[in-house]
């Protein structure tokens, strides 16, 4: 998770550059204004896939939003699956920190969110938004810090993630779930029974899960649950135990697919979903209740419930507390986890259909996650000043 011992970038580094670069092409390719025909051309164009004209026609922006985004929870799925049985989600001692913060991390953010635009308003759907954190952004800022961090406290990010990602998961599919078609909700438990099959059997060759869950996908897409949640149902279902050849069906999955959602799915994603006008940008537009309830609930609300929920959580004796790293340091870090960016731009997108609040979720999103990035880094390159020093002292006076 760290810088290369070359001095080269670790791969969580790269991949967070590369998503920063895709955002800013996006901005860019809105507010050039020789580019934007082509940026809108190729985000509206129509892509169809019919068999005897029947099938699924939409914009490429649905096509990255709806399919590409569906490996995206694809490999999430991977992932909680492979933590909540041999990685930092495995034991209560280990996943007890994490979770505390985690929750605090999704109430908090939430809670301020509806205290700026009112419990009872038409924005007050939105309320998810600032609660997700963007893992790959996050990881990627503590690991251009280098060994200024403390392997626990990656580790300790990266569990919150994935138990952040489980909440944003089951608010998409209880929240942000359209008109229900019930044929199309039959075929797809039906889809899904076949998976569940699939593992029980002791299936462990991946086409097989593969075909299923594209038909799958195709069913969900249909029946008004958003799509993106077939590729949890089939990541779930994928079996962690080993093959004949010992190599585990998910692992190998999730090995795949990793470098193919670090460097082109959500780089791809966040081209297409950052573009926010610039042009007649001004306070009232930075400050208008829907944009200053994202940026303040990741910067604030974020900060405040994944720090405050888990130092209550250690001072209470439920959660210990990360080893080898300070309370300044366990600070920054959670005010890394206000980075929301992928997640939140994609809960935005499912919260508000027109352009104008679709504007001010992305100019939100991008504020909250840059104040929260650059506060978080200057945090944790502070505290490990403050530990050199508080080391250096030490060296003085036994010396």
């Amino acid at each position: 998770m760290a810088a290369t011992g070359k001095g080269g970038l670790g791969p969580e580094a790269k991949a967070g550059l590369l998503l920063g670069a895709a955002a800013l092409l996006g901005v860019l390719a809105e507010n050039i204004e020789a580019v934007r025909p082509f940026y809108d051309k190729f985000l509206l164009a129509q892509l169809a896939v019919e068999i005897d004209g029947d099938g699924i026609a939409k914009p490429l922006l649905l096509w990255i939003n709806d399919g590409l985004m569906a490996i995206f929870f694809l490999l999430i799925a991977l992932e909680i699956k492979r933590e909540a049985r041999e990685g930092a989600l495995s034991s209560w001692k280990q996943a007890a920190l994490p979770v505390y913060g985690a929750v605090g991390g999704m109430a908090i953010p939430a809670a301020t969110f509806l205290a700026v635009v009112g419990w009872d308003s038409e924005a007050a759907k939105g309320w998810a938004i600032p609660a997700a954190t963007d893992i790959a952004f996050a990881l990627g800022v503590l690991s251009l810090l280098g060994k200024r961090v403390p392997g626990e406290l990656k580790t300790f990010l990266l569990a919150l993630a994935v138990v952040d990602d489980v909440g944003a998961i089951l608010i998409i599919a209880v929240f942000y779930t359209s008109k229900l078609s019930l044929f199309a909700l039959a075929l797809t438990a039906i889809a899904g029974g076949g998976l569940i099959a699939l593992n029980l059997l002791g299936v462990k060759k991946l086409p097989p899960y593969v075909l299923l869950g594209l038909v799958l996908w195709v069913c969900v897409l249909k029946s008004g649950v958003h799509a993106t949640l077939a590729g949890v149902a089939i990541g779930f279902a994928i079996p962690l135990t080993l093959d004949k050849a010992g190599r585990s069906p998910a692992k190998a999955a999730e090995h795949g697919l990793h470098p193919w959602v670090s460097y082109l799915v959500m780089p791809l994603f966040a081209f297409a979903n950052a573009g926010v006008p610039l042009a007649g940008l001004n306070a009232e537009q930075l400050f208008a209740p829907l944009s200053l309830a994202i940026m303040l609930g990741l910067f604030v609300g974020k900060q405040v419930g994944v720090f405050g929920f888990g130092y209550a959580a250690i001072k209470l004796g439920l959660a210990a507390p990360p080893q080898r790293a300070s309370l300044m340091q366990l600070y920054g870090v959670a005010c890394l986890a206000g980075i929301g960016f992928t997640m939140s731009l994609f809960i935005g997108g499912l919260a508000y259909s027109d352009p104008e609040n679709q504007n001010l979720v992305r100019i939100g999103v991008i504020a909250g996650s840059l104040l929260s990035g650059v506060v978080g880094s200057v945090v944790l390159l502070l505290a490990k000043a403050r530990a050199e020093r508080k080391d250096e002292k030490a060296e003085a006076a036994a010396a």
